[in-house]
């Protein structure tokens, strides 16, 4: 059966992150094991334990954001806030995120795509808050010194891509291919210390 380019990196997607979460889980878990036994707690252990809790969080996300996604699952705001929290916890960015009620994994999708277009913007730092309004979705960035790029912000409208995309913009890309998929629309306003996505029906 043949696959859309958009299915298929979101298989490759949810293949890697699935490889990798267990192993990840399992450095997470030694060291718990390992403090549990009484051994001495020393900084690099720390070090350690950090790492392992953010690429943990991280690669939660990536699966939620990138890979396979239907109407038919579901995901808990609270499992998506705890993920955002674990990763941005003691960082440059804060993040507020609002919604309360379960979501189709699909719209979460959207929100969490954008939510990383919003972190693009956010180079230096500055903060984020997630805003479920009614029948649309609101997500915000606000900081000093934003880095809201043309070319890649242009693509949400619809515009041509003129130049490569880096990997680490790569969700400018998916957004509108999953909006496209799902008959939705964004929309998006920046100001000099503000941009703010709006994800409607």
């Amino acid at each position: 059966m043949p696959h859309h380019n958009e299915t298929l990196a979101a298989l490759i997607g949810s293949r890697i992150c699935h490889d990798l979460i267990s192993p990840i889980g399992a450095v997470a878990n030694g060291l718990e094991l390992l403090q549990l036994s009484g051994a001495e707690e020393r900084p690099e252990m720390a070090l350690v334990s950090d790492s392992a809790a953010h690429a943990n969080a991280r690669i939660r996300l990536f699966r939620l954001a990138f890979g396979i996604a239907s109407d038919a699952q579901a995901v808990s705001a609270d499992e998506i806030r705890r993920i955002l929290a674990a990763i941005h916890d003691g960082g440059r960015i804060t993040l507020d995120w609002n919604p309360e009620a379960h979501m189709a994994r699909r719209m979460a999708q959207l929100v969490l795509l954008a939510t990383l277009c919003c972190e693009h913007a956010l180079p230096y730092g500055g903060a984020i808050s997630i805003r479920d309004c009614d029948s649309a979705f609101r997500i915000r960035a606000t900081g000093k010194r934003l880095r809201v790029d043309p070319g890649l912000w242009g693509l949400l409208r619809g515009e041509p891509q003129h130049e490569d995309v880096p990997p680490a913009a790569v969700q400018f890309l998916l957004l509108p291919l999953h909006m496209a998929s799902m008959d939705r629309r964004c929309s998006f306003e920046a100001g000099p210390d503000s941009v703010e996505i709006t994800i409607g029906s």
